[in-house]
Formats: structure tokens, C-alpha cells, sequence
């Protein structure tokens, strides 16, 4: 089914608390329809904060980039399908994949695997005992993700590319660290316009900071949106 240019946008609400979560909605408007809820305002809020952004009838990705042994990550994962979220991250380990896959039961949430962190480089995979290059452990753990039954995976989009290339188009896949053009990267290191993020086969965009720290977060997003729906106008 495709997905509607204004739902491949997704909010990362990555503020301290609920409060911020909903004045930061409250300044968007209905210009977002999809958010994402990460370790920062889960651990600060818990799941009322999940249940309160699905009463005001947005969709949520649940950012909790899960590991741990398969029990718990299987209950942690039946538990957010409970709550009722679309997206819900895990590590790229097949055992880990597994677990999730058969926590979420029958219900429809996806599972997303993480394959490198956007903010890790060479040396920073060294540092963890991983000897190779950032593109090749991207796609060697994507493609272990996958086998193991993940729906889709989370990459930057320097590795998108390469990701659809390889794996075709059945995985959904979510691109973090978007920076419209002229933006900071703050913390990035692996950053790509909306545009070039649709361009290499992105099908959600993940976006924080540029429509956070905007002074207008409502028309930060719909620029945002404009661009994806022009991207994907032009590569037919």
C-alpha cells in the first residue's frame, strides 16, 4: 500500500518530559501525523505518554532500540504491542530479532531493526570489537535482521542506497539524522536532506531538532513534508 507523503514525516519528540512533548505537539499542530517516542521521554514518562500521543490520533514508533536476552526483549515487545504503537526498534540480532517477532503475536506493529547507530563511525565500531567498514556492518546486519523476520531496518542514508540495492524493496525502512539543507548536523555524523533520503529509497524520515528548535516547528514540518512530496514527484 503507499504511504501518503505526509506519513513518511516522523516528529522525534525527543524532549525531557510529557509536558514539553505536548506543548511541542501542540505547536505542530496537525501538520504531524506520526511521532516518535524515545528512551529519553520513555524513561521520563513512561507509557501514559505512548497512550496519550495515540489519544490525540497520531501514530507512534516506539525508539527503545531493545537488547537484552530473548525472554525480555519478548515480553518488552508483546508489551508495546499491547500499548497499541506502529514501530518499535530493536537491535540487529537475530536472537533479539526472533524474540520480538514472536512477542508481538498477532498484532500488526512493526519490527524495526537498528544497524549501526547515525552518530557511529569506523573507530567507534573498532571500539566495540567490530573490524570493518560502517557500510559493510550496516548491510551484513540488516541483512541477518531480515532473514530473522524484522519488517524493515533503521539506516542512515548514506547506507539507503545500498540497503535497497541489496535487499530490494519489501523492507521498510526509516531514516534517521535528516537535516534539511543549511542545518546543523550537531550530533550526526551520518546526515541527508529529505530529499536525498526519499532519492535513496527512505520511507520514513525521521525529524527532531530542525522542527523542534524551529520558530515556527508547524511550518519547519510542512516545508519538510513539501520536500518529500516534490522528491518523490520527481523519481516518478
Amino acid at each position: 500500500m503507499a504511504i501518503e507523503p505526509r506519513e513518511r514525516l516522523i516528529l522525534a519528540l525527543d524532549v525531557p518530559s510529557a509536558d514539553e512533548a505536548k506543548r511541542l505537539l501542540d505547536r505542530v499542530e496537525d501538520s504531524v501525523r506520526f511521532v516518535k517516542i524515545g528512551l529519553e521521554l520513555f524513561t521520563a514518562a513512561g507509557p501514559d505518554v505512548v497512550r496519550w500521543a495515540l489519544a490525540q490520533r497520531k501514530r507512534v514508533f516506539l525508539d527503545l532500540k531493545l537488547l537484552d536476552i530473548g525472554e525480555t526483549v519478548k515480553r518488552a515487545t508483546a508489551a508495546a504491542a499491547e500499548l497499541g504503537v506502529a514501530f518499535l526498534t530493536i537491535h540487529a540480532t537475530g536472537q533479539t530479532v526472533r524474540a520480538a517477532v514472536e512477542g508481538r503475536g498477532l498484532s500488526r506493529m512493526k519490527i524495526l531493526a537498528v544497524t549501526v547507530l547515525t552518530s557511529f563511525d569506523e573507530a567507534d565500531l573498532l571500539e566495540i570489537g567490530v573490524v570493518g567498514s560502517v557500510l559493510d556492518t550496516v548491510l551484513k546486519r540488516a541483512r541477518v535482521a531480515i532473514s530473522a523476520g524484522a519488517d524493515g531496518v533503521v539506516a542512515s542514508g548514506a547506507e539507503a542506497a545500498m540497503i535497497r540495492r541489496e535487499l530490494g524493496k519489501g523492507p521498510i525502512l526509516v531514516i534517521p539524522g535528516i537535516r534539511p539543507a543549511g542545518t546543523s548536523h550537531d550530533d550526526q555524523v551520518h546526515v541527508t536532506t529529505p530529499a536525498g533520503a526519499i532519492a535513496a529509497g527512505g520511507d520514513y524520515l525521521v525529524v527532531g531538532r530542525p522542527i523542534r528548535d524551529a520558530a515556527d516547528p508547524a511550518a519547519a514540518a510542512r516545508a519538510i513534508q513539501t520536500e518529500i512530496e516534490v522528491a518523490l514527484t520527481h523519481g516518478g
